[in-house]
């Protein structure tokens, strides 16, 4: 039978004119179109008429497929077999050139073999999969010049993608390291810090970062520094991306480091411990009394630099804690702060404390030290013959944040120290500073703010603004 496009039966044209999607019908032996349905013709962006004097071989530019077999091959070969054949095709047209996926089957209508073939543009997802081919390019080219390890990690926990770095690190290949939970990279004793940090980016959805020590192929233990933040899709954690450090060569100057703070301080305190006892001596021992008050001002100064030799002590142990905020009762804080202060300075003035109780913030466990440090500056400080502190706090209004503020009736914080907030200090004045630094970190440390000021009684007014809890 001669299937023109009139003697194309009625039931081919109704059967095709029935199938939603973009779909047309062949001679299976000429390969001649005799059949399109609206949206195939909308979609080839060529009228019934026109198509129906087209082979199939005709709607596209290329003679081959996406993947560089003959069209022509791949629609005999669909004929032969039994089932669907797939394959996509560049096209042109009026609509410029596009991505066809064609799916081509035989079958029988009204007693005759006829070909079907569905059509799907899928121009948009290949410009989409190029598109993120050409970012992944990018990432991949990124990570290759970053010095420090980076990695993803699927929702199980387990590597997915890498660079060269953490290969290099762990002394694995891609095989060994496709498909391995992260925390076997590591040892027995910190596996369980990593472990802990995946579970707060899967389970918070916020970053988390850990000290571990990585176990290289060949046995080594590096000490490792990761941070890890979640990959999200709409309300779902899909995994997390990493990055990681060596920290060999940091670790050996931080233990020299502390070693020789260690050494420096002790003899610090130990010759000012001799300045301060032969010039008490030297006190008893003189009968001119301008002379005993200028020995008087030199135990002064040896005790203000003994203070801050332990001020120094506390600042190293903050930094290499890297303590994690917690929740604290800001009225303990200040209960356990003023126990802390030496008797006879706590004795030796007047401090009011007006903290409700209830209140809770989100800060580092040393707040209690910040406090203490900032009344016995006050004290310390004063000019008064018995100096006068208040300590107040309450919630603010934003109910994400609580105010403690310690404020005193001495002669001010000179202007040099105040500097320390806005790095505008010099190195002659960090040490008179160190104290307020020392502050300043620990509140910070908690993502909370510290400020500066003058009080009513024309002291010093220094704020803490802390985080509650619930403030996040």
């Amino acid at each position: 039978m001669d299937r023109d496009g009139e003697s194309t039966p009625r039931v081919v044209r109704a059967f095709v004119e029935a199938v939603p999607t973009p779909a047309i019908a062949c001679d299976p032996e000429t390969h001649a179109v005799r059949a399109a349905n609206g949206p195939a013709v909308a979609l080839l962006g060529q009228d019934r008429g026109t198509l129906t004097l087209m082979g199939l071989t005709d709607l596209g530019e290329a003679d081959e497929t996406v993947d560089g077999e003959s069209v022509t091959a791949a629609v005999e070969a669909a004929v032969d077999r039994e089932g669907v054949t797939d394959f996509e095709w560049e096209t042109g047209g009026e609509r410029g050139r596009r991505r066809l996926s064609l799916s081509l089957h035989t079958t029988t209508i009204g007693d005759e073999r006829w070909l079907i073939v569905g059509l799907t543009d899928v121009t948009d997802r290949v410009t989409a999969e190029e598109e993120l081919r050409s970012q992944l390019r990018v990432v991949d080219a990124v990570a290759s010049t970053v010095p420090s390890a980076l990695f993803q990690c699927t929702a199980e926990g387990t590597l997915a993608r890498w660079n060269d770095r953490l290969a290099a690190d762990a002394e694995r290949g891609g095989e060994e390291l496709s498909g391995t939970d992260l925390t076997a990279l590591f040892d027995g004793e910190t596996r369980g810090a990593v472990a802990g940090a995946l579970r707060r980016v899967y389970r918070d959805r916020e970053p988390a970062d850990c000290e571990a020590t990585l176990l290289t192929r060949s046995g080594e233990r590096v000490p490792y520094r990761l941070a890890l933040g979640p990959i999200v899709d709409g309300d779902e954690v899909v995994g997390a991306i990493g990055v990681g450090e060596d920290r060999t060569e940091a670790s050996l100057r931080e233990e020299r480091l502390a070693v020789l703070t260690r050494v420096l301080r002790h003899n610090f305190r130990n010759d000012l411990n001799v300045v301060t006892g032969f010039t008490e001596r030297a006190i008893d021992a003189v009968e001119d009394p301008e002379l005993a008050t200028e020995l008087e001002r030199v135990v002064d100064t040896a005790e203000r630099l003994l203070r801050v030799g332990e001020t120094s002590r506390r600042v190293e142990r903050l930094l290499s804690d890297r303590p994690a905020p917690q929740s604290i009762d800001l009225a303990d804080a200040v209960d356990e702060a003023l126990r802390s202060l030496p008797p006879e300075l706590r004795e030796g003035a007047d401090v009011e404390v007006d903290v409700p109780e209830g209140i809770t913030v989100s800060a580092i466990g040393y707040l209690a030290e910040a406090i203490a440090e900032l009344v016995d500056n006050a004290i310390r400080h004063s000019d008064a013959d018995r100096p006068r502190v208040e300590i107040t706090a309450a919630e603010l209004p934003s109910e994400s944040w609580a105010s403690l503020v310690v404020a005193d009736d001495g002669p001010g914080i000179p202007p040099a120290e105040r500097s320390v907030l806005t790095g505008e200090e010099t190195p002659l004045e960090h040490a008179s500073g160190l104290g307020l630094w020392y502050v300043n970190w620990i509140v910070t440390a908690g993502g909370g703010g510290f400020d500066i000021g003058d009080s009513k009684a024309g002291g010093t007014r220094i704020e803490m603004e802390l985080r509650t809890p619930n403030g996040g």
